[in-house]
């Protein structure tokens, strides 16, 4: 079993930058591929970032790309999202999940596993609040 604790959270001016930290224990980090999705009030948890088990390959959701940058720390076991120029609309309660069952890489679809169906474990979320 994998436990997971979002911590970095905040209160931060539009144009601001957090960093999130996701910190893991239990099983072996390395081997999970990661990822981070949110939630705002009265919406859906959406897909924002993933990184693969080497920390090599990535994919981000296109409302976050070029913004956001997602990295992990295998020997920490520790998962970052880095988010800059931050925008009201990205007010939401941020929550990392672990992958277990496979590759962060969909081999049937070609395609990087984004659904929240596909991540097993996952943290408490932490609040980010972006005010305009």
């Amino acid at each position: 079993q994998v436990q997971l604790v979002e911590s970095g959270g905040g209160l931060v001016q539009a144009g601001g930058s957090l960093r999130l930290s996701c910190a893991a224990s239990g099983g072996t980090f390395s081997r999970y591929p990661m990822g981070w999705f949110r939630q705002a009030p009265g919406k859906e948890r959406e897909f924002v970032a993933a990184i693969s088990r080497s920390g090599i390959n990535t994919a981000y959701a296109d409302s976050v790309k070029g913004r956001f940058t997602i990295s992990r720390d295998n020997g920490k076991s520790i998962l970052y999202l880095q988010m800059n120029s931050l925008k009201p609309e990205d007010t939401a309660v941020y929550y990392c999940a672990a992958r277990s069952t496979g590759s962060l890489y969909n081999y049937n679809q070609n395609t990087y596993y984004t659904g929240i169906n596909a991540y097993d474990y996952w943290g408490q979320g932490t609040q980010v609040t972006a005010s305009s």
